[in-house]
C-alpha cells in the first residue's frame, strides 16, 4: 500500500513572484518625473515632461509631507478634511497617485525628487548602503561617516537648471536642513529661507512663489514622518499630526498668487509592524540569514544584503527559502533588470557597488530588525521603503489659481 501524506505537511512556503512586484512608475508618474514635469512647463531646457496629465503653469509650488501617504490619507478623511476634497485633484485630475520609487524612503525619494532622476542614476539608493570605496556601511539621510557630497551625487539638481534658466527658485524649510549634504545634493539652487513653524513656511511659501513671473518654490513638513515611526500611523499622535498638515495646506492654498499651481505630494507612506518574532525578524540572532553577509544596509523593510566574496549565490539562496514568502528578494542584477531602482539598463557604473548583492522588499506586514546594530530603528513602530500600496503610493493632490 502507498502512503501519502496529508495536505500541508511539511509543504514549502510558496515564494513571491518577483515578477510580480509593483514596480514604481519611473519615467511616467514617479517622484523624479515631479519637478523636471513642471520645469519643462516654465521653459527650463534639456528636461522632459513625464507627467503627462500635469498642464504647466507660471508658478509652481510644491509641498512635500514626509510620511504622508496615499492610503493613509483615504484612510483618514475626518482628519484631514481639506486633503480629502483635493484627492480627485491628483495627478492632473485623474484622481491617481504617484509612486514614490524603491526604496520608499526619505533620502532617496528627496533625492529623486530634487534630481528629477531614479535611484539607479542619482546613487542614492536606500537609507544606508555601502560606499565601494570604502566597504563602509553610509547612512546616507544622516551622511554618516562623511563622504563628499558632489562625487557621491554628480548631477545638477532641478532647482539649480531652473535657477539658471531666469525661473525664481527657493526652498523653503527647517534652518537646520540649510547646510546639510542631503540639501545640497538633492534641494539646492536658488535661495534657501529657513522657518521654524509651519505656518511661517507656508506664509513665506506663498511670498516666494509672488516673487517672480515664473516661479519654483519647495516646502517641507517632517513632523508626520516622526509621529508615525514613533507611535504608528494608527496612533492618535499621528492622526493630530495629519490634522495640522491639513490646515498648513489649506493656509498656503488661500495664499496662492495668480498663475499657481500647487502640488502637495509626500517621499513614501508608512506600515505599523507589530511587535512579536514572527512580524520583526532580527538578524542579529539569525545565524542563518547571516552566514556569508558582510554587511546589512538598508532598513526594515527595504534591505540591501552584501555578501562576503564568493558567497552571493548563498546568501541569495538562503534569503529566498527562508524570507520568499514574505519578501520579494532578488539578486542586485534581478532587482536592476525588473526596474526596482529605475528603467532596466540605465544604472550608473558608480552606483552599482552601493546595491546589495542581494535585496529584499516587505510585501506582508514584516521588517528585518538587527537589536545590536540597529537599536533605535529597530524600536520603530511605523516602517517604510518598499513596494507595498501603503509605502509606495503618495498624492499628487492640486490646487491652480
Amino acid at each position: 500500500m502507498s502512503y501519502s501524506a496529508p495536505p500541508n505537511w511539511q509543504d514549502e512556503p510558496e515564494l513571491l513572484d518577483l515578477a510580480g512586484a509593483p514596480v514604481p512608475h519611473y519615467g511616467t508618474g514617479s517622484l523624479a518625473d515631479l519637478l523636471p514635469t513642471l520645469a519643462a512647463g516654465q521653459g527650463v531646457p534639456g528636461l522632459t515632461a513625464g507627467i503627462a496629465e500635469l498642464t504647466p503653469a507660471d508658478r509652481n509650488c510644491v509641498f512635500l509631507v514626509d510620511g504622508m501617504g496615499w492610503e493613509q490619507i483615504k484612510a483618514h478623511p475626518e482628519y484631514a478634511p481639506f486633503l480629502t476634497s483635493l484627492l480627485a485633484s491628483s495627478r492632473g485630475g485623474t484622481g491617481r497617485p504617484l509612486t514614490a520609487g524603491f526604496p520608499a524612503t526619505t533620502a532617496t525619494s528627496l533625492a529623486s525628487v530634487g534630481t528629477g532622476l531614479p535611484p539607479a542614476r542619482h546613487g542614492l539608493p536606500g537609507y544606508a548602503v555601502r560606499n565601494p570605496a570604502s566597504g563602509e556601511l553610509m547612512n546616507q539621510l544622516r551622511w554618516q561617516p562623511w563622504t563628499p557630497p558632489k562625487p557621491w551625487q554628480p548631477y545638477p539638481t532641478v532647482f539649480q537648471l531652473a535657477d539658471a534658466a531666469g525661473v525664481h527658485t527657493a526652498q523653503v524649510s527647517a534652518p537646520n536642513f540649510q547646510s546639510t549634504p542631503l540639501t545640497q545634493i538633492a534641494l539646492s539652487g536658488g535661495t534657501f529661507h529657513g522657518r521654524m513653524t509651519g505656518e511661517e513656511r507656508m506664509d513665506l511659501a506663498a511670498i516666494q512663489l509672488a516673487a517672480g513671473e515664473r516661479s519654483l518654490v519647495y516646502t517641507y513638513y517632517s513632523e508626520l514622518d516622526g509621529a508615525g515611526h514613533r507611535h504608528g500611523v494608527d496612533s492618535d499622535a499621528w492622526r493630530g499630526q495629519l490634522m495640522y498638515v491639513d490646515r498648513l495646506v489649506q493656509r498656503l492654498a488661500e495664499q496662492l498668487p495668480p498663475r499657481t499651481a500647487l502640488y502637495v505630494t509626500a517621499d513614501h507612506g508608512m506600515v505599523d509592524v507589530p511587535f512579536d518574532e514572527d512580524s520583526r525578524i532580527d538578524f542579529d540572532e539569525d545565524w542563518e540569514l547571516g552566514a556569508g553577509v558582510a554587511l546589512l544596509g538598508g532598513e526594515g523593510r527595504a534591505r540591501h544584503v552584501y555578501a562576503v566574496p564568493g558567497a552571493e549565490a548563498d546568501v541569495l539562496t538562503v534569503w529566498r527559502e527562508v524570507l520568499g514568502d514574505r519578501f520579494w528578494v532578488a539578486g542586485r542584477e534581478e532587482a536592476l533588470e525588473l526596474g526596482w531602482f529605475g528603467a532596466p539598463g540605465e544604472c550608473d557604473e558608480r552606483v552599482l557597488g552601493r546595491i546589495g548583492d542581494v535585496v529584499a522588499a516587505a510585501q506582508a506586514d514584516v521588517a528585518i530588525t538587527a537589536s545590536r546594530n540597529e537599536p533605535n530603528e529597530s524600536a520603530l513602530t511605523g516602517m517604510h521603503g518598499s513596494m507595498t500600496a501603503a509605502e509606495q503610493l503618495v498624492p499628487l493632490l492640486e490646487v491652480r489659481t
